[in-house]
């Protein structure tokens, strides 16, 4: 039902052409949408689709390297369980803080699974070619070499995964990841790049207690994804915005969070979000994820031009490229 509302809806959407400053292109852990997620060569795709920012999902391993990976698991995106069978926790999953990089290196990054091996989406990529996970450090690197030598200045926008969990583990993974961007002068609010979390206590920490200057973006959940301790309901009201854009530049909302499903009519967070001073960068545009019926176009009307987001996470990033320039 949800679907063919959305379908009708947006099928039915004729929005006049508006003008207002470009949007940004996020590419959502690289060039998934075509190549692994993460990996060094899907950061490169990315880079060559034309992405404004590229984004890089931080964890730790245990010898406290910050690695990229989109979760604290490993085994739904590489072969850790053919290769260290016997190093799953209680809870049956593998977990990156428990091996080390030398160990993390000589996994092979796959195609995103279920818990079953059955692929998340079913057509992207079939091979099997020995991606391997990269570090932070080589991802800024490769991205900085790029930007050289093709005069570009294509940005960073990495996210601090789970700081609670590491805590709980012993890790500050926000300390490491500014250690990080520090080293190579990435900590400053006028350079390209964002820091995302959806931790707001964590967030809060990160501005007031160690001191960052970078960009700081807010991602929105639900409550019941148990995410993080934020209240996320109370952060999108008035009032939680204004407080927000104390600390932070910028929201990272679901896309459902922005549009009520059943009767396409805007929420109205984008307006309150601009109203207290904030950009809204929402997850995620995935054209083979689509309501039956709908289009890649009429997705991107919506946000860009109905909703007038100021940037959008995507799997694939030649597809909102294409669609900015037309």
């Amino acid at each position: 039902m949800k679907q063919s509302i959305l379908s009708l809806s947006l099928c039915a959407m004729l929005v006049s052409q508006v003008s207002w400053a470009a949007p940004l292109v996020i590419a959502h852990r690289g060039a998934p949408g075509y190549l692994p997620e993460h990996t060094m060569e899907s950061t490169t795709l990315a880079f060559a689709q034309g992405a404004d920012f590229i984004e890089q999902d931080v964890v730790i391993s245990k010898d406290g390297v910050p690695v990229v990976l989109h979760d604290i698991h490993l085994d739904t995106v590489t072969d850790v369980a053919d290769k260290f069978p016997e190093r799953k926790r209680d809870d049956g999953r593998y977990y990156a803080l428990d091996f080390t990089l030398d160990e993390l290196k000589s996994l092979v990054v796959h195609e995103r699974s279920d818990l079953n091996g059955k692929p998340v989406f079913k057509n992207r990529y079939q091979g099997s070619a020995q991606f391997t996970i990269a570090t932070f450090e080589e991802q800024i690197e490769l991205i900085t070499e790029l930007n050289r030598q093709f005069n570009k200045h294509i940005g960073f926008y990495p996210e601090i995964k789970s700081p609670a969990w590491h805590r709980e583990q012993g890790v500050d993974i926000s300390q490491i990841v500014l250690t990080t961007l520090r080293k190579h002068n990435l900590d400053d609010a006028d350079k390209a790049i964002y820091v995302q979390c959806f931790d707001y206590a964590e967030l809060k920490r990160v501005r007031n207690e160690l001191g960052a200057k970078v960009k700081l973006i807010q991602l929105m959940a639900e409550n019941d994804w148990n995410e993080s301790p934020t209240d996320y309901d109370a952060l999108r009201t008035p009032a939680g915005l204004k407080a927000l854009a104390e600390v932070a530049q910028g929201i990272g909302p679901w896309i459902p969070q922005l549009i009520d499903m059943q009767t396409m009519q805007a929420t109205g967070l984008v307006k309150k979000a601009h109203a207290a001073g904030l950009d809204v960068h929402p997850y995620t545009f995935r054209q083979d994820a689509l309501p039956t019926g709908v289009t890649s176009q009429q997705t991107l009307d919506l946000l860009f031009k109905q909703l007038k987001v100021d940037g959008v996470f995507t799997d694939f990033t030649d597809t909102v490229v294409d669609y900015l320039h037309r």
